[in-house]
């Protein structure tokens, strides 16, 4: 990519003044992130990964497989692999830490080995990424081009060029993974900063980025508060809230034993609207207990918004409830009390919605679940055998005519059409209700 602003445009620059990779970095790091181990066969013979040398060794040595060994010929250190695998790959990573012309540099290096049975080692080392860091913590991203693919890693175009290139989080990564070269050298920045070549376990990358960027990182690390510094580093958002707090805190000497559950203590403080600035508040005697004791309080404020809510929601359903069997009874109470039958099925109406319920629930059918008793030019009605549900009849209050007829899981029954006779033979009795 084209250098477009004058960082970046300053940073390719600087780019092609860099020496190469040394011989004793390459070295180091084929001796330190590559794995050296020696081939041993069923027969006990032992073969080199790294000079291809063969010799005889113990058949089947556990302490050879566990301490390893040391190879007669180049002397290199080995572990014991029982394989007749006769190949082997492997890849890795390795940064050089550099400062150059006012620029903290980090310079990651592909390493790749190929090793063959008995044929001494091919190493390969390729520099694939360059974060420039400034002074004031912004990083600019030199790296080569990489193959079309989410997945893997190792996919790098070897014949491109050195280039600026957008930040791909894959470069965090790769500095991430990396064994770090011994040797550095930092700019005058860091070391003003707190920097003593300890990283910590933090990232390279990541820890130069806060030291240079970030007060609080740098007043964390000269103060020699490591675990601080790295929970807030992994927790950005916390140190926003809660820096002012934790400044209170040691202000008054407070020793904080686990700041990732002070900080969750701090969080509970904030949400019962307690002053996070008040040393009495953030600095209790007893931390456990105080802990407990708002987590208790959190719990029963919880409970009782859910009761709250629970109420109100039972309240707004009684109050739905109230105005639907009004409306319910403005519409269907001049057909209460009519009944159709033929001596042996009577055809009833629906007289509440707890009818409807009833219904519904007894036939499996959604009259109630549908509201139907709340639609204008429709009736429903019950068509029983003494107190046995048959099938549950609609009527169409338009025309007077059944429109549905059904049984349990509306399915019909032996009396389908004898109810829909019935009903429609008595429309009449429906029509009186209408007009009286």
């Amino acid at each position: 990519m084209k250098p477009k602003t004058s960082l970046q445009k300053q940073v390719a620059a600087l780019s092609a003044t860099l020496r190469p990779i040394t011989a004793t970095q390459e070295k180091w790091a084929y001796r330190h992130c590559i794995e050296h181990f020696a081939y041993r066969t069923n027969s006990g013979t032992m073969t080199c990964s790294d000079c291809g040398h063969v010799w005889k060794g113990k058949k089947g040595n556990l302490c050879d497989t566990i301490a390893g060994c040391k190879c007669p010929n180049c002397g290199t250190e080995l572990k014991v692999k029982d394989t007749r695998k006769r190949t082997h790959k492997e890849t890795a990573y390795f940064s050089v830490i550099t400062a150059h012309k006012g620029f903290q540099v980090i310079r990651v290096s592909q390493i790749t080995s190929e090793s063959r049975k008995g044929e001494v080692r091919q190493l390969y080392c390729q520099e694939v990424v360059q974060r420039w860091i400034s002074p004031e913590g912004k990083v600019t991203d030199m790296a080569l081009l990489r193959g079309f693919t989410f997945h893997y890693c190792d996919c790098w175009s070897y014949w491109s060029d050195m280039e600026i290139r957008p930040h791909n989080p894959l470069y965090d990564d790769v500095v991430a993974w990396s064994d770090v070269y011994p040797r550095m050298s930092v700019i005058p920045q860091l070391k003003r900063n707190g920097f003593k070549g300890d990283f910590h376990g933090i990232s390279p990358i990541r820890l130069f980025k806060a030291l240079l960027a970030d007060p609080r990182m740098e007043t964390l690390m000269k103060a020699g508060e490591i675990e601080e510094m790295k929970y807030f580093l992994s927790n950005p958002c916390n140190a926003d809230e809660f820096w002012a707090s934790y400044l209170i805190a040691k202000r008054h000497c407070y020793h904080i034993n686990n700041i990732g559950m002070w900080c969750d203590y701090l969080r509970m403080l904030k949400n019962l609207g307690q002053d996070l600035r008040n040393p009495k508040n953030i600095c209790p005697e007893d931390f456990i207990e105080a802990h407990d004791r708002l987590s208790r309080m959190i719990e029963d404020r919880r409970r009782r918004e859910r009761e709250d809510a629970e109420r109100r929601r039972t309240e707004e359903r009684l109050l739905r409830e109230k105005e639907n069997e009004e409306q319910f009874k403005a519409l269907k109470s001049k057909f209460f009390g009519l009944v159709i039958s033929d001596n042996e099925i009577s055809v009833k109406v629906l007289e509440s919605i707890e009818e409807y319920c009833q219904e519904g629930n007894t036939q499996h059918i959604c009259v109630f679940s549908s509201s139907y008793y709340l639609k204008k030019n429709t009736l429903v009605l019950s068509a029983r055998i003494g107190d046995t549900i048959i099938e549950t009849v609609e009527v169409d209050l338009q025309t007077l005519k059944v429109v549905q007829c059904h049984g349990k899981y509306n399915k019909d029954t032996e009396y389908h059409k004898r109810i829909i006779d019935l009903v429609n033979s008595n429309a009449r009795l429906i029509k009186e209700r209408m007009t009286a």
